[in-house]
């Protein structure tokens, strides 16, 4: 495993950070536009930032028209459905839980690369994080909370469905868009579902209000050019330096940023199953990355 160093370690800590408010800004905007306005800004204006870099670094831009159709599933895999998912399900339940359920995202992750990729078998220590995994989402929904199916069990259910639509776009992205520049490939994927979230913001609420405001603005500011185009060069940079195990940790530092922010600027609590389920999915993962149970790893690798 590549050591981390103290400059990876901050990166790691300011990513966490970035994502963490992201949760907090889209709550906030959602309190004036809609889950799919929203949308439609976050991955337009994250992907004219990421174009203009694009320009600047002068990397080439793709004309393969099988390209721009990996791109275009790709955006609705990692964009259009999950942000609208869970954008939704953020009008119901808190910033902090939905940042726990998102956490969910590497063991769905796990489960559909074994299955679709021979390098990945899921080993005994791969299954022992996983069961852990959903252990840990299960005990922070409460499974007799879903008995009702109403619209806070709905939510927490379009946030996990949110999350194994994260895991398909990553086993998608390594089948088609090997070689590609990670700069490019984010560019890509986000003008994909950009043509798919405008013109449905477009037929949904129109007319698209831009009277927002300054608040809203600050908010679609934040969570489309900091906590997506920024956030993705940051953490391309954090997977070139450190590795993808390491750079995963993240994922263990943006649900607790996200739970303070919700407590203080809205005012929101979590039970304590919430926080054992977090407790369970941290844990989880620690094992899929290997640093938990490492005396043992020959063996569970067996």
């Amino acid at each position: 495993m590549t050591k981390i160093t103290t400059r990876t370690w901050a990166e790691l800590a300011l990513l966490g950070l970035i994502w963490g408010g992201s949760f907090l800004a889209i709550r906030i905007a959602l309190d004036e536009i809609t889950a799919l306005t929203s949308v439609a800004h976050r991955v337009f204006w994250a992907a004219l930032a990421l174009w203009i870099v694009v320009l600047l670094r002068r990397l080439p831009v793709p004309n393969s028209p099988r390209l721009w159709g990996a791109f275009l599933i790709m955006g609705l895999l990692n964009n259009a459905i999950p942000f609208s998912l869970m954008a939704w399900g953020q009008l119901h339940i808190e910033t902090g839980l939905t940042a726990i359920l998102n956490a969910a995202t590497a063991i769905w992750g796990v489960l559909i690369a074994a299955l679709f990729f021979t390098d990945e078998r899921l080993t005994a220590r791969r299954l022992a994080g996983v069961t852990l995994g959903f252990l840990g989402v299960a005990t922070a929904i409460g499974l007799r909370n879903l008995e009702t199916l109403d619209l806070r069990s709905l939510a927490q259910l379009a946030v996990i469905a949110g999350t194994v639509s994260y895991a398909v776009a990553g086993s998608w992205a390594r089948a088609t868009l090997k070689g590609v520049p990670p700069t490019v490939a984010a560019a890509g994927m986000l003008t994909g579902s950009t043509l798919m979230m405008v013109p449905l913001a477009l037929v949904t609420d129109s007319p698209i209000s831009f009277t927002l405001s300054p608040t809203t603005w600050a908010a679609i500011a934040y969570f489309s050019l900091i906590s997506t185009a920024l956030a993705y060069l940051l953490y391309y940079r954090l997977i070139a330096a450190a590795g993808a195990g390491n750079a995963l940790l993240v994922t263990l530092l943006v649900a607790p940023v996200s739970i303070l922010l919700g407590a203080l600027f809205r005012d929101e609590t979590l039970t304590p199953a919430a926080y054992a389920g977090f407790a369970l999915l941290a844990i989880g993962l620690l094992i899929l990355d290997g640093r938990v149970g490492h005396g043992f790893r020959k063996s569970l690798s067996a």
